[in-house]
């Protein structure tokens, strides 16, 4: 049997309270939800982490919890799915991250999230996320942004491919980007954000996103950007040229996931050393999958199920 790539994820685990409600909240505005909060397993690192392990990566995750019975949680659930956790610290007095998350009936979504202990990620996690080797590393940004370019510097030294996802994007990104990430991940908002658009994203995001990605490429010394566009797809950018990778279409419930589910599957994709266009359109049929499902961990696809909803073959 082939060896397994392997996956490193540094970043940030919470517990999710889901709502569904008939329209996401306006500035000042009550909405009564349609139905029971959930709750669940999430964070950007947990869920990146537990997608590349369903997609067939052997994973560790590295991170903060608080000593607490959502910690304990969140580490159970990894472990159960297969994930190492030896750099996963609990830290005594510290709340859990916890997100809060309105979920509207076309399965757009709106999110608040309280680091918690994500907030106290430090050089102890920077050392833990190369205790061993990996294919891949991937940096997501709810944990300090000294700690992502602690990482970024390291992994350029020691030679290490990485996958930054700037979601969301930090004070600092600039200098995060100057540490030449292997590969930046980032949606239509995220690129106007780093563009430096005080408007947002731009009203035509599918058109515009490959212009994003063209640019952002441009600063990165070398390294690949994708521009995720939802169902749209993705825009590609860097040594290997440029692409307008296709969206999978899909009956979209809820897209918590989806973006978690493009990283996660980018990485193993990467790691299993597809090209990048190659990469993206299996990371677009990983996201697309993850949308045709409640929840966030909840949702991350296997194979089975990116081809069920798809018609994708996931690469073995």
């Amino acid at each position: 049997m082939a060896q397994r790539p392997a996956v490193t994820v540094l970043g940030s685990l919470n517990t999710d309270i889901s709502l569904l409600v008939p329209h996401l909240p306006g500035p000042g505005e009550t909405v009564l939800a349609s139905a029971a909060a959930t709750f669940g397993a999430g964070g950007k690192g947990a869920n990146q982490a537990v997608a590349a392990a369903r997609l067939g990566a052997a994973v560790s995750m590295v991170g903060c919890c608080g000593a607490d019975e959502f910690g304990a949680r969140l580490r159970a659930g990894l472990v159960a799915e297969g994930i190492g956790v030896t750099g996963l610290r609990a830290v005594p007095g510290v709340a859990s991250g916890l997100a809060l998350i309105t979920v509207d009936p076309a399965g757009e979504n709106s999110i608040a999230v309280a680091a918690g202990a994500n907030g106290l990620a430090g050089d102890e996690e920077v050392a833990a996320a190369f205790a061993q080797p990996c294919d891949v590393l991937v940096l997501s940004a709810e944990i300090p942004a000294a700690v992502l370019g602690a990482a970024l510097r390291r992994a350029r030294a020691e030679g290490v491919r990485t996958v930054l996802n700037l979601a969301p994007v930090p004070e600092g990104a600039a200098g995060l980007l100057a540490e030449c990430p292997g590969w930046l991940v980032v949606n239509a908002q995220e690129a106007a954000a780093l563009a430096g658009r005080p408007g947002g994203a731009p009203r035509d995001e599918a058109a515009l996103g490959g212009d994003a990605a063209v640019g952002l490429a441009a600063g990165l010394g070398g390294g690949h950007v994708v521009v995720t566009l939802g169902a749209a797809g993705a825009a590609l950018a860097g040594p290997s040229g440029t692409a307008a990778v296709p969206g999978f279409p899909v009956t979209a419930v809820d897209t918590v996931g989806a973006g978690d589910a493009f990283v996660g599957a980018l990485a193993v994709a990467l790691a299993s050393g597809l090209d990048p266009a190659a990469a993206v359109t299996a990371a677009c049929a990983a996201g697309a999958a993850a949308a045709t499902r409640r929840g966030a961990q909840a949702a991350l696809p296997r194979p089975a199920d990116v081809l069920a909803a798809t018609g994708f073959t996931w690469p073995a």
